[in-house]
């Protein structure tokens, strides 16, 4: 009897986010396809019906072996999570002092890795006649984060490719839409926020008192993979306890 789910591909599945998202989809009733670094951590949110591989988003032919045998394997892939980030390392800081092979670090990752995936994803799309690019970006691609330049940069990257997408092929029945946390504790984040002192000092600045869950996150990608909001795309989705509202 041939599978009729829905089928979601995320990046970066294997921790944090991604894996919080894993979570929510499958409990949603999708199929999943999950790509990381970490094959076993991604074999793990995939769970026994779906597809996991090891997969560097920067990397084209690793994308594009990964799409390929998702899509053998699934059949079909019905909404992109592009989702596998960065921050950079402490010496990703202020534009002077950052390094250079830093700087292409992050914007690898977080700008070339959506890219790749939504350039092999889309074709499958395009035959499908429907789909659905989610890219996680950052409110920090709409405000600078301080001392994080490469970041701050590559977020607002993301969140453009988001918008392209959307215009570029709404015709073809495909949507995209960004989703833009603010500070969530992730094992990225854990350096500054298992600090008492400087997470005091990052949620004083937040009006609802304290920073994101991966699972608050993984609420509104939920939202946006249930195909219920079919006139949103190209928006830019905001998530943040209030940050930017100040």
């Amino acid at each position: 009897m041939t599978d009729t789910r829905r089928v979601a591909l995320v990046t970066g599945g294997a921790s944090g986010i991604g894996q919080a998202t894993c979570r929510r989809l499958a409990a949603d009733g999708f199929l999943l396809a999950v790509g990381d670094l970490d094959a076993a951590g991604a074999a793990d949110s995939a769970g026994p019906d779906g597809y996991a591989g090891a997969l560097d988003v920067a990397d084209e032919s690793s994308v594009d072996s990964f799409v390929a045998a998702a899509r053998e394997r699934l059949g079909r892939i019905d909404v992109l999570v592009n989702n596998a980030g960065i921050t950079g390392d402490r010496t990703a800081t202020v534009l002077h002092t950052t390094p250079v092979a830093e700087w292409d670090k992050v914007i690898a990752v977080n700008v070339r890795g959506p890219f790749l995936l939504s350039r092999a994803v889309l074709p499958i799309m395009i035959e499908q006649g429907a789909g659905h690019v989610i890219t996680i970006a950052s409110v920090a691609g709409q405000v600078a984060f301080p001392g994080r330049s490469a970041y701050t940069t590559s977020k607002g990257a993301a969140l453009q490719l988001a918008r392209s997408i959307a215009v570029d092929y709404a015709s073809a029945g495909i949507r995209s839409n960004a989703v833009c946390p603010g500070m969530a504790h992730t094992a990225m984040t854990s350096w500054r926020l298992d600090d008492p002192v400087l997470r005091a000092e990052v949620e004083a600045r937040i009006p609802l008192g304290r920073v994101a869950s991966p699972d608050d996150v993984a609420d509104l990608v939920s939202v946006l993979a249930s195909d219920r909001l079919h006139y949103l795309t190209g928006a830019a989705l905001v998530i943040d306890g209030g940050y930017t509202a100040l």
